[in-house]
C-alpha cells in the first residue's frame, strides 16, 4: 500500500502545495479550519483537479498533469468519507450499502459481501431501517460499509468525528480504529483535533495555508514538532522567541531566564516551547516564579505562572497538574527538564 502526492492547486487565500508519500496503514493530516485539508482530500479522489501535478496510489497513476492523465473519480478505487457522511434519507441502511454496486445487489458474490460488511461494522437489525432511524455512529458505519462495498484501495475520512459530542466521538473513534485495522486498508483522515491523530494515526502531517509543514511517524511528531506552527498545532502553550547566546546557551527575553544546554543547538532554533505539564520544582532548570490564578479542568488543575525576571506584557505560563499531584503549597521555584525543550525554528512564509 502506497500513496504518492505532489500537486499544487490556486485557492482564493493560498496556494495548495504538498508533497508527500506514505505506505502507513492510518496517516492522519492535522490542520486548521481553512488549512486546505479537505481540498487536498478532493484532489486524491478526484472531485477537485490540481493545477498540476501527480498522483499515485499502490503503484497506478491517478493523475499526472505532465502526461494530461486524470483518472475519473469512479475509477481511481478511491472511497470518499464525507463529514455529513451523505447517506441517502429515502434509501434503508442495506439500500444505502448497495449503492455503488445497484446492478449487481442480487449476485451472490454482493450479497455475500454485503453481509460480511453488515457483520464487521456491527449492523445487524438495521438493514431496513432508514438514516433517520439509527443512531450518529450507525449512520458512520454505514456510510463506511457504503464506500467499503466497492473495496477501494484507500479510505479518505474527512473530518469523521467534527459533528459529534465528546463522548461519542472518543467511543466511536476506538471502534472505527478497530474496524479499520481488521479492514486493513490505507486510510487518509483530515482533522484539526490534535487527541483525534495521535490515538488514531501511524503517520501524522501538519497542513498550514495548503503548506504540509511538517510530515513524520505520529509519535516524533508530538515529541518533536520541528516548527512553531506544529507545536501550536500539537497543544503546546507555551512557546516563546529565543535568542542564541553560543552554540549551547540560550536566553529567552520573555521569560528573562538564560539556559546553558548539555547537547549543541540546531543552527535554525527561533523559539522554545515547553507543554503544561512538563513543569515541576525538582528538574534541570528552575527559576522563582509568582502566580497569578488558574483553573480546574476535568481532572486536573491549570496553574498561571509569570517567572520572576519575566518581560512584563508578555503572556502568562501554563502548567497542568493532575489534581492527585497537585501539592497543599505551591513551589517557589519552578522548571523544565533539558529533554522537555522543544527546539523550534518559525516557517517561512512565502508571498
Amino acid at each position: 500500500m502506497s500513496l504518492i502526492v505532489r500537486i499544487r492547486k490556486k485557492l482564493s487565500h493560498f496556494t495548495l502545495d504538498v508533497d508527500f508519500e506514505t505506505a502507513d496503514h492510518f496517516t492522519c493530516l492535522l490542520g486548521a479550519s481553512g488549512s486546505g485539508k479537505s481540498m487536498l482530500l478532493k484532489c486524491i479522489a478526484g472531485l477537485e483537479k490540481p493545477d498540476e501535478g501527480y498522483i499515485e496510489l499502490n503503484g497506478r497513476v491517478l493523475f499526472d498533469s505532465s502526461k494530461k492523465i486524470d483518472v475519473k473519480p469512479q475509477e481511481r478505487g478511491v472511497g470518499y468519507l464525507f463529514q455529513n457522511y451523505a447517506l441517502f434519507p429515502n434509501m434503508t441502511v442495506k439500500e444505502n450499502i448497495l449503492v455503488s454496486r445497484y446492478r449487481e445487489r442480487n449476485r451472490p458474490e454482493v450479497i455475500k459481501r454485503l453481509h460480511e460488511l453488515i457483520s464487521l461494522l456491527q449492523l445487524e437489525g438495521h438493514e431496513d431501517k432508514y438514516p433517520d432511524r439509527i443512531s450518529g455512529g450507525q449512520q458512520q458505519r454505514t456510510a463506511l460499509a457504503r464506500i467499503m462495498m466497492s473495496d477501494p484501495g484507500i479510505l479518505l475520512l474527512d473530518e469523521p468525528f467534527a459533528a459529534l459530542d465528546a463522548n461519542l466521538r472518543e467511543k466511536l473513534q476506538m471502534e472505527m480504529k478497530d474496524l479499520l485495522t481488521e479492514y486493513g486498508q490505507q486510510v487518509i483522515m483530515v482533522t484539526h483535533d490534535r487527541d483525534e491523530a495521535y490515538r488514531m494515526s501511524d503517520a501524522s502531517g501538519v497542513l498550514e495555508d495548503g503548506r504540509l509543514i511538517v510530515f513524520k511517524p505520529t509519535r516524533d511528531l508530538f515529541a518533536d514538532p520541528e516548527t512553531v506552527s506544529a507545536a501550536s498545532m500539537i497543544g503546546c502553550k507555551n512557546i516563546v522567541p529565543v535568542q542564541k547566546q553560543s552554540e549551547n546557551e540560550l536566553f529567552v527575553p520573555e521569560w528573562g531566564i538564560r539556559m546553558t544546554m548539555t547537547k549543541p543547538l540546531p543552527p535554525d532554533t527561533t523559539h522554545i516551547g515547553i507543554k503544561a505539564h512538563h513543569f515541576g520544582n525538582n528538574k534541570d532548570y528552575v527559576f522563582p516564579v509568582n502566580y497569578c490564578g488558574g483553573m480546574e479542568d476535568t481532572f486536573e488543575h491549570i496553574i498561571r505562572f509569570r517567572f520572576d525576571k519575566q518581560k512584563q506584557g508578555s503572556a502568562d505560563i501554563w502548567w497542568k497538574l493532575p489534581y492527585a499531584q497537585t501539592p497543599e503549597t505551591l513551589p517557589d521555584k519552578i522548571g523544565f527538564n533539558e529533554k522537555d525543550i522543544l527546539l523550534l525554528h518559525q516557517e517561512v512564509k512565502e508571498c
